[in-house]
């Protein structure tokens, strides 16, 4: 008799271990599709804006998250000097300002 008492207990601890980890189930769930849905494009989207970024040339139309379009004069590690089109004021700017490449390069 005692032995069944102690596999009946065993089998109780188990199951009430196995409870706990299927009430944590949805919640490990949910943030392995919070990652696939919301982190990982991020990521992809971060990864292709600083690939864009460190490929200007001089010469380059930009558009600066300030809205400001110019052509790149001078790069350096990581700032940049861009010159307007209407009055060829030049300004230098930070490389992570840039919001948009328009010259197209063949690559």
């Amino acid at each position: 008799m005692d032995l069944v008492l102690l596999a009946t207990e065993a089998a109780e601890t188990t199951g009430g271990g196995m409870a706990t980890l299927l009430s944590l189930l949805p919640l490990v769930l949910m943030f392995v599709v919070m990652y696939f849905i919301m982190i990982r494009p991020q990521r992809k989207k971060q990864k292709e804006e600083e690939k864009m970024r460190n490929n200007i040339q001089i010469g380059d139309e930009i558009l600066t998250i300030g809205g400001f379009y110019g052509r790149v004069v001078s790069l350096k590690e990581d700032a940049l000097v861009i010159e307007s089109a209407s009055d060829h004021s030049k300004q230098k700017i930070a490389r992570w300002a840039v919001q948009q490449n328009l010259t197209i390069h063949d690559n």
